[in-house]
């Protein structure tokens, strides 16, 4: 075996690498075919969200936050449009997985994985602890407005009526059978 064929032998396959398309798509121009417009949407979409988890305005962001989500954002078009071209393509080329789906794709996936995970963005906001304090003013306002709710449904239901007029039947105990609501008798 020559120099030659051995050093092709190491690096694996001479010639040009393979080609998957997804990467070409935004690398080759800068920007997303007009036929993936959708894609720009859903790219958008994401950006924004992962602003408003963080932010909530962009302005309210570090300069960081900002750059790693601009990343995760071109990370994630290349892995569209990655899915896109498999979609088009097929999972396999041969028997062999697509080169696409064997390198590339997990190798995006991954870092982008990363970029979120340094944004923070598998944490959920915790619950605020209260002081003893903080816990007892929430309290009193909560029973406040509870009581001032029950007032003013008890006004809203009390018959209308002259002071000092009677009620009929108002202080009459209920006997079983005779006009009790629900009729159950012999219970």
């Amino acid at each position: 075996m020559s120099d030659k064929q051995a050093k092709d032998k190491r690096k694996g396959k001479p010639g040009r690498p393979p080609s998957h398309g997804g990467y070409s798509l935004i690398i080759r121009a800068g920007e997303l075919p007009e036929r993936r417009t959708y894609i720009r949407a859903y790219l958008q979409a994401a950006r924004d969200g992962l602003i408003e988890d963080l932010g909530p305005r962009e302005e309210d962001l570090t300069a960081a936050q900002r750059v790693l989500i601009d990343r995760a954002v071109s990370k994630l078009a290349v892995i569209r449009c990655i899915e896109e071209h498999v979609k088009e393509t097929g999972v396999f080329k041969g028997k062999e997985l697509s080169p696409v789906l064997a390198k590339s794709y997990i190798t995006y996936t991954n870092s982008l994985r990363l970029d979120l995970e340094a944004l923070g963005i598998d944490k959920r906001a915790e619950a605020k602890i209260l002081d003893l304090g903080e816990y007892l003013q929430a309290k009193d306002a909560e029973n406040i407005k509870k009581t001032k709710t029950a007032a003013s449904k008890a006004k809203a239901i009390a018959p209308l009526q002259s002071p000092g007029e009677e009620i009929p039947g108002k202080n009459e105990p209920l006997e079983l059978g005779k006009g009790n609501p629900g009729g159950e008798e012999g219970i």
